[in-house]
């Protein structure tokens, strides 16, 4: 009997551990489900801005449906010629439930590449588990005068 009793509290104690295991995350991209990304460029703006500034970089990358936040991608480059002058984060899968906010701040010189009167944009990238699953991008484009 008392081995019976140590088998059953053995096989019960097993069984509780394993079926309440919140620590596996929910996070698993289903294709069947939206994962419905937004992005929310608060800086920069649109504003024109000069040689010399510094460039705040503030975005927020949320899923609207509490899933994964798995990659994020921030870039800028001229407009005319495609030369990039930004790309971050060096790892993309930054993997946040909800939401993710990234920030940063930047020299608009000459050192960098930049150069007056040209056209840029900020491109802001968001995806899922695979690339391109659930994919947004967001633009702000700006235009850098002399000093």
């Amino acid at each position: 009997m008392k081995q019976f009793a140590l088998l059953f509290t053995t096989v019960l104690a097993i069984t509780l551990f394993t079926a309440c295991d919140d620590d596996t995350p929910d996070h698993m991209d289903d294709p069947s489900t939206e994962l419905d990304y937004e992005i929310s460029v608060m800086e920069p703006n649109t504003d024109d801005k000069h040689v010399g500034d510094s460039l705040s970089i503030n975005i927020n990358f949320e899923s609207m449906t509490d899933m994964t936040v798995h990659h994020i991608k921030v870039r800028i480059y001229n407009i005319d010629t495609n030369e990039e002058i930004y790309n971050k984060p060096d790892d993309a899968h930054v993997h946040t439930e909800g939401s993710y906010n990234y920030t940063d701040i930047i020299a608009l010189n000459t050192d960098n590449g930049v150069m007056a009167h040209t056209d840029w944009t900020l491109e802001a990238k968001v995806w899922g588990h695979e690339a391109g699953l659930g994919e947004v991008i967001e633009e702000v484009q700006f235009h850098v005068h002399p000093e």
